[in-house]
């Protein structure tokens, strides 16, 4: 028989083993990723620049009503059980007012709520509207080493459910924290209006679909805003710089972003693609009358219309008035 003593000592390294793997389960999230190690918290700039130009997006580009511009950016720094948006999933309650109506309370109060229930969400931040295409927008941000993901979502305005963002960008690597980060972003559908255009009255997307990238040739609908079939990728339409910030702010210097304001617009000197946008025209009318004396040759017309005005060296427009000979025989 082993003796207490054995029992006891082996009880105690049982106890010890299980409070050992306990501790090293809370200290993953949820979904079971080992966490990130760096230490301490960091914080960060975030600076949003808005690349939608007449130039790089000539196609419908909203001139009036409201003009080309950006929603305010809604964002939260959180660990992997959480996710604001994801592509090829379906957006929630929250971010479909925002996509749709840049309305933000229920998003805020989704994340606020992840944040308490799961302890998922770490903080939320926030930058203004960007009141034309081209503009910039910043704020600050705070990561935890078990909250190191960042994302976030700006709406472009006007359209049906069109937004840009980052899905969990990880600020942890290799046990640091990055330095700098850029993406450039593209546009994406949130799945919830069926609109073509920036203009789109509602339409409500029935049943929801998922989130779907926006490309140069998706939707492949010649109606669409981004439809440019000679291209094969879109240019980016945003960009998004986040910078590491020292723990003293006197001695944080920003990069230089090598941009110039006008303004309430920012150019970016390095490139502004130009985008062809070729000519389109409507289809023929019915020929006109054939004029002219009876039994004798003469001359009928049809004509069509400008549907889109070229741009940025795209293919200029045909005739849009076509002539036929005829022989009238509705004479009397």
């Amino acid at each position: 028989m082993e003796s207490l003593s054995t029992t006891a000592a082996r009880g105690s390294s049982l106890w010890a083993l299980l409070l050992a793997t306990l501790g090293s389960a809370a200290s993953r999230p949820l979904g079971g990723e080992a966490v990130c190690t760096a230490r301490p918290p960091a914080k960060y700039s975030i600076t949003f620049t808005g690349k939608w130009s007449q130039t790089a997006f000539p196609k419908q580009y909203p001139l009036f009503r409201p003009p080309a511009q950006w929603s305010s950016l809604l964002g939260a720094a959180h660990s992997s059980d959480y996710s604001m948006w994801r592509k090829d999933t379906y957006v929630s309650n929250g971010l479909r007012d925002f996509a749709e109506r840049g309305e933000a309370w229920a998003l805020m109060r989704e994340m606020e709520a992840a944040g308490e229930k799961l302890q998922s969400v770490h903080a939320v931040f926030s930058a203004p509207a960007v009141p034309s295409g081209t503009g910039q927008t910043s704020t600050e941000l705070e990561v935890q080493p078990r909250h190191s993901l960042v994302s976030f979502a700006v709406r472009i305005v006007p359209s049906p459910d069109w937004f840009v963002g980052v899905d969990s960008l990880d600020l942890c690597e290799g046990g640091r924290w990055k330095e700098q980060a850029s993406l450039d972003l593209y546009p994406h559908d949130a799945g919830t209006d069926s609109g073509f255009t920036f203009s789109s009255p509602n339409f409500a997307t029935i049943p929801q679909d998922t989130v779907t990238e926006i490309t140069s040739s998706s939707p492949s609908h010649p109606a669409n805003s981004f439809y440019y079939p000679r291209l094969k990728s879109l240019p980016p339409i945003a960009r998004v710089t986040l910078v590491r910030l020292r723990q003293s702010p006197r001695a944080f210097v920003p990069p230089a972003l090598d941009l110039v304001s006008r303004d309430n617009e920012i150019v970016d000197n390095l490139s502004v693609p130009e985008t062809p946008l070729d000519c389109e025209v409507s289809l023929w009318s019915s020929w006109g009358l054939c004029g002219g004396p009876c039994g004798k040759l003469s001359a009928k017309r049809r004509t069509r219309y400008v549907r889109v005005q070229p741009a940025n060296n795209g293919t200029p427009c045909p005739e849009l008035e076509e002539e036929a000979e005829c022989v009238p025989d509705n004479c009397v």
